[in-house]
């Protein structure tokens, strides 16, 4: 497959809008017109992109949780719930797994034998089945913004009945509801189907509405180092805007230690605002734990307490929650109602005091990080020839892009990291990365003590100490 950074020309676009929209039977109810003054209608107060600007503005940390159910009467009994019982300041609209791969029949099987048994049988909301009308009764529904969250490589019909219903926010990209997610779908592939979700966006923006798309930088959620997680995020951005998007929120998820966590997160906006054109907004969205999670409730509640007060001190626009059950099942409304909860009073708590960090340690750890990216970033143009979409495919394909537990074939997989001492992400051996020493000296000098005291046990050890770092029940065991 040829690809190219290059915008979609409007006749590319339209003949590929034809096959996506009768791919299902509730495409045909998509009227881009029609959808426009949708939008313009809506309040002002459920508009992703208005509200994202003015927590930045204002220096908080709006929080937001996961969710999603096969019923259409009790997907919003859940959302409601969220933001009266749980105050989130956005909702989600997570997708069934079917309909991430784009198994449409399938997801319509499902819906009706659940309606039948009276109960959803599917792990979120179909949205492509259930189509634009229903789509639009879930905005009327609420009072706040509603994101689509989902996992899929291929998210055009999905984008088209999403925006088309008044979702202002959008997840996913080329590369981070790929690699996390498949096995065989080309990293070329992925990227192009993105685009023309971009290039939807930008054909709204171009109506002068604003649609948030969003990055999912947590990526595996396992041992991925920050340069890798915050380099995707912002050649997603890349992508995105080349196609006309003018908002975006850069993702990243919680890697255990403090100081790295906050500095990561800080990195993340100062790169984004340098990479983006100015006509772009930017944002960011840290996404609590990712990894195993603890089965223990009180040790799951203590984890999310955690991500919650680095999330505060870090003053990341948005912060993504878990619920004290996520070990167990698929949580359920008053589970994802704690997380926020418990979420919002801990970053109240926070933002009102100041970085309890050295700041030398945490500038040190800032330019570390923003060294390692800017090398990534180099090294995907460089093969590119200045195109990032082309030089993404040819990273892959040469590792200098990486992803520690990826399933997909189309990763290498020689990136390996472990923890050091105090529980912070570092490279161990960078595979094929285009870093040069210096610019892994600073992680290997902080586990060169955890790899000597453990020298007779093989690093694949340490790391699957690492891997059941949070769900740990032993209050006494050290990381070592």
């Amino acid at each position: 497959m040829t690809i190219s950074i290059e915008k979609l020309t409007d006749d590319e676009f339209s003949k590929e809008r034809l096959q996506v929209l009768a791919s299902w039977v509730t495409g045909s109810e998509i009227d881009f017109s029609d959808a426009v003054e949708i939008h313009k209608n809506l309040d002002k107060g459920k508009r992703a992109p208005g509200l994202l600007q003015e927590a930045d503005e204002e220096h908080k940390t709006l929080v937001q949780p996961r969710g999603g159910t096969g019923h259409l009467g009790d997907h919003i009994s859940l959302l409601k719930f969220l933001q009266d019982i749980g105050e989130a300041d956005l909702l989600p609209t997570t997708i069934d797994s079917y309909t991430r791969q784009n198994q449409y029949k399938l997801a319509q099987e499902v819906l009706e034998r659940s309606k039948v048994e009276g109960q959803s049988l599917l792990n979120g909301f179909p949205l492509i089945n259930y189509g634009v009308t229903a789509g639009r009764k879930i905005i009327q529904s609420v009072s706040i913004p509603i994101e689509v969250r989902h996992g899929s490589p291929d998210a055009r019909l999905l984008s088209e009945i999403g925006l088309a219903s008044g979702f202002t926010s959008f997840e996913g990209g080329g590369i981070t509801y790929n690699i996390p997610y498949a096995k065989n779908v080309s990293i070329a592939h992925s990227i192009r189907s993105w685009q023309y979700v971009d290039r939807l966006v930008g054909l709204y923006a171009e109506q002068d509405v604003i649609i948030d798309r969003e990055s999912f930088g947590a990526l595996t959620g396992t041992l991925v180092p920050p340069a890798i997680a915050i380099a995707i995020s912002i050649i997603e951005l890349l992508l995105a805007v080349e196609q006309g998007v003018n908002c975006f929120t850069l993702g990243y998820g919680q890697g255990g230690n403090f100081l790295q966590d906050v500095a990561a997160l800080h990195v993340l906006r100062q790169l984004g605002e340098e990479y983006l054109p100015a006509r772009t907004s930017v944002h960011t969205a840290f996404h609590q734990w990712m990894g195993v999670f603890p089965s223990n409730e009180y040790h799951a509640t203590a984890l999310i307490a955690y991500g919650a007060f680095v999330a505060g001190f870090a003053r990341c626009t948005k912060l993504i929650t878990k619920s004290p059950k996520e070990a167990h099942h698929i949580p359920d409304a008053e589970a994802n109602a704690a997380g926020v909860s418990i979420s919002k009073r801990i970053i109240r708590f926070v933002q009102q005091q100041n970085l309890p960090i050295d700041q030398e340690d945490l500038q040190r750890e800032e330019a570390a990080i923003t060294g390692q990216v800017r090398a990534i970033i180099e090294g995907v143009l460089q093969f590119g020839k200045g195109d990032v979409a082309l030089g993404t495919v040819r990273a892959f394909e040469a590792g200098i892009l990486d992803v520690p537990f990826s399933p997909s074939q189309y990763v290498k997989g020689k990136l390996v990291c472990i923890k050091d001492f105090q529980g912070a992400i570092r490279i161990a051996d960078p595979g094929n990365l285009p870093l040069n020493n210096n610019q892994i000296a600073y992680d290997k000098e902080r586990i060169k003590g955890r790899i000597d005291l453990n020298k007779d046990a093989r690093v694949y050890q340490l790391m699957l100490q690492d891997i059941y770092w949070a769900a740990n029940t032993s209050s006494n065991e050290e990381n070592n």
